[in-house]
């Protein structure tokens, strides 16, 4: 038996190793599909400054331990120590919070109570101490007092005086009744009993009384504002604490849910897991709600007045035209008039509002709820009066870096007087400040490239960028100066960065990594060119002793002239008319072929593995990746396995082309959208792919969620052409080659009722080169080492049966890789 012995790392770290350390040797899918912690080792993440600089907070796992644990080290560098429960209860909450406008203060929640930390001092207090939870601490009264919410209302606490204050006094459920006679009849009863009666002229006195004097104490309370069925979030109080603003929803009722049954459970029984309603059911509604202290007065903004509010979305012409009648000869245009529908009026998500320094400004940011619009508005809180600043309209779905699906990334100049945004204008995700008071809009970024990250120095002088400035597949990080101006380039190593900045921001704590080496911790003065000093060594002697590859990062022309990107695996020993494998990511709006780390990092170690066996692998960041700007990014619209599918079949083309692949020996494998376009490509396209392995897919996106998919297909009932067209089990009747499914059975996310019901859909069709391999206790993102390497395997033996030259069938019809 082999003892061990204590390696001292160059980072000062101690790890327990064997005395021979155990080399990897042939890459098999029983190796590298083992649980990664055990072999591979495990990078550090959520890395974060403590607050006084002097200490990296980060979790990892050199143990080997089923769950990462939090480490501390020094920017200095020396041994990763590993931080107790006890300390970790006592720390300040470093990830999440809010900075006083000096940022010599930080209010934070942590485990459901609200804190105060004195960033010079590192002094913490209690704000409060409680059995509810208290949630959304904000600096308000121009900090003067600590705001946060509890129970659905908004309380503030002087950190003077110690007093907390309630602000507003939602309610749940209708007003109630006054209790008084309401009809005619009623009201003559009353009064004829108090006249006859002396005991009850008695009794009506004392309740008006105590009415009088309920009256007298509620002035000196907030409000009541009854919520009937609505509920109640985002509550702020204005610097000046004149208005409380607030975001009111309306669930819809009766929505009907779909259930996942789970069969492998702790008590031996089936149990059903609520999941999600799908695309097209009624969504929640929003209204952005004012509370005006001093009138004691709420109102409920409107936005009739929003640029573009009216307009219908620009897919429905096409079903306009298709139901357009002639008009009798004779009709006149009073009745033609009469019988023009009235226009209806979009629902919108407000967000904000947002409060400049000096509190005498606010604008919101607004986003049409069927994302095609967002507006950037001022905000009079007296009048409830809006005043467009910047109206971002896309016939597809508004999206992209630092847009995102919400306000996005914005906020307020140091003059109070300019606000900045992220916008894709000009096709690209770039940072523009806009006017409050003159409207005037300025680009301060520009280019053929995106502005991945944005923020503003403590000193409010400067902005950090993360962007991918000079290839779309590398990230570095830029310095640039407030009112814009050239970007000065930091990093400069290949590959992708991460970047913490130090409180003093001098110092940089990233997370670095290139396309055949993992995620590590290093630390670098902020300055351009400066050496970057490593901190972590997180992988194991046996990964390390396979040379893995650097995939290179190659692009084409796709047939409408669209650069695409890929990354490209040459097979160990070349070989003319080899085999050749397209990889398909998933999530649709995601990058792949970069220099960086991959999540898709077991797809990666698979493909070095299918490099070693002869095959050229192809892993293409298709139509609607993301890092390639609006164009790409929208470029699926209304027709998923469009353009998206042809980039993999042009890829395809350019194997057999330029790199020697036989065209009749190539295959695609993907999961969840890189399942959808397998599918899609074995049914539609059978002549090019001769064999496909879908991983939890899609089948047809009228039962997927309705966040994701009416962005891209609009709703089923108002655009079913472009679910029609997107949707795989409407080909199904086009299989020729061999396909091979596989599928969690408790997958919440695409669930196990889409492959049952393209599975029903085969075998009416009479197919059988098919086979499904479920999976009894996976959800959407395998967990389980063993059901890794049971689908890669099936996967490996998939393409070694039907792309070797031997396979059944070669160079004629497709083979099979088994029966259903």
């Amino acid at each position: 038996m082999l003892k061990p012995v204590h390696l001292l790392l160059p980072a000062g770290l101690l790890l327990a190793l064997p005395t021979v350390a155990q080399k990897l040797g042939t890459l098999t899918v029983e190796k590298i599909m083992r649980e990664p912690a055990q072999w591979l080792g495990t990078s550090p993440s959520n890395v974060q400054w403590a607050e006084d600089g002097k200490t990296i907070y980060f979790n990892w796992n050199p143990e080997k331990a089923r769950r990462d644990s939090l480490y501390r080290l020094a920017p200095q560098g020396g041994t990763p120590r590993k931080v107790s429960l006890r300390e970790q209860l006592s720390l300040p909450q470093a990830s999440s919070g809010e900075y006083d406008q000096r940022y010599t203060r930080k209010v934070y929640e942590k485990d459901g109570d609200i804190y105060l930390l004195d960033l010079k001092t590192q002094r913490v207090r209690r704000v409060t101490n409680t059995a509810e939870r208290e949630t959304d601490p904000t600096f308000a009264l121009q900090g003067q007092a600590i705001g946060y919410t509890r129970g659905g209302n908004l309380f503030t606490w002087n950190p003077a005086t110690g007093e907390t204050t309630q602000r507003t006094d939602f309610r749940r459920g209708p007003r109630p009744a006054s209790g008084e006679p309401t009809d005619k009849s009623e009201k003559y009863l009353k009064a004829q009993q108090l006249a006859l009666f002396e005991v009850l002229r008695g009794k009506e006195q004392d309740a008006k009384a105590r009415q009088r004097r309920e009256k007298l104490l509620a002035r000196m309370r907030p409000k009541a504002i009854y919520l009937s069925t609505q509920t109640v979030r985002n509550l702020r109080l204005s610097p000046d604490g004149r208005y409380v603003t607030y975001t009111l929803t309306q669930e819809p009722a009766g929505e009907k849910v779909a259930l996942v049954l789970n069969f492998v459970t702790a008590s031996g029984f089936t149990e059903d897991i609520n999941t999600r309603t799908k695309v097209g059911a009624a969504q929640t509604a929003y209204q952005l709600g004012l509370y005006d202290v001093g009138r004691d007065t709420t109102f409920v903004l409107g936005y009739q007045d929003l640029q573009g509010l009216d307009e219908q979305p620009a897919y429905r012409k096409e079903y306009q035209l298709k139901a357009k009648a002639p008009v009798p000869a004779d009709t006149t245009k009073a009745a033609a008039k009469k019988e023009k529908p009235a226009t209806e009026l979009r629902r919108v998500i407000p967000f904000g509002p947002f409060w400049s320094d000096n509190g005498q400004q606010a604008f919101l940011v607004i986003r049409s709820a069927d994302n095609k619009d967002r507006w950037i508005v001022s905000l009079d809180a007296a009048t409830q009066r809006i005043k467009l600043l910047d109206r971002q309209h896309d016939d597809a779905w508004i999206n992209g870096p630092g847009i995102g699906y919400d306000e996005g990334n914005v906020g307020w100049l140091p003059d109070s007087r300019r606000i900045w945004f992220q916008s894709e204008e000009t096709g690209y995700s770039h940072l523009y400040t806009v006017d409050v008071t003159t409207g005037q809009k300025k680009a301060l970024t520009s280019g053929k490239f995106e502005v991945q990250k944005a923020q503003l120095s403590r000193d409010r002088k400067t902005w950090y960028l993360t962007a991918n400035k000079t290839h779309p597949g590398e990230q570095h990080f830029y310095r640039m100066p407030v009112e814009g101006g050239p970007l000065t380039q930091i990093t400069t190593q290949r590959g992708g960065y991460e970047v913490s900045l130090s409180p003093d921001e001098k110092t940089l704590a990233l997370r670095f990594s290139t396309s055949n080496q993992p995620w590590e911790l290093y630390v670098m003065p902020n300055q351009p060119g400066a050496t970057m000093r490593r901190l972590t060594y997180s992988t194991t002697p046996e990964f390390e002793s396979y040379p893995w590859r650097a995939p290179e990062v190659i692009s084409y022309k796709a047939r409408d002239g669209a650069d695409v990107y890929a990354r490209l695996y040459r097979p160990a020993i070349s070989q003319p008319q080899g085999p050749a494998v397209i990889f398909v990511h998933g999530a649709g709006y995601l990058q792949n072929a970069h220099k960086w780390w991959s999540t898709y990092f077991r797809e990666y170690m698979f493909h070095n593995l299918l490099a070693d066996r002869g095959y050229t692998v192809l892993d293409i960041d298709y139509r609607g990746s993301s890092g390639y700007g609006r164009d790409v990014r929208t470029g699926i619209y209304r027709y998923m396995g469009g353009k998206d599918l042809t980039d993999q079949v042009d890829g395809a083309k350019l194997l057999a082309e330029k790199y020697g692949v036989n065209p009749q020996r190539i295959g695609i494998y993907g999961g969840s959208y890189g399942g959808f376009i397998t599918l899609m490509g074995m049914f539609t396209q059978p002549d090019v792919f001769r064999a496909g392995a879908a991983l939890r897919s899609v089948t047809d996106w009228a039962h997927y969620n309705h966040g994701y998919t009416d962005n891209i297909l609009n709703e089923p009932y108002n655009d079913s052409l472009a679910y029609a067209r997107s949707s795989p089990i409407n080909y199904a009747s086009g299989l020729k080659g061999a396909l091979l499914m596989c599928h969690g059975m408790v997958d919440t996310n695409v669930h196990f009722q889409d492959i049952v019901r393209l599975s029903q859909r085969l075998i009416e069709l009479k197919k059988e080169n098919w086979e499904l391999a479920v999976y009894p206790v996976e959800d959407h993102g395998f967990v389980e080492a063993s059901s890794w390497t049971d689908e890669y395997k099936r996967i490996l033996k998939l393409f070694e049966t039907n792309l070797r030259q031997n396979a059944p069938g070669f160079g004629g019809a497709a083979g099979s890789s088994g029966g259903h």
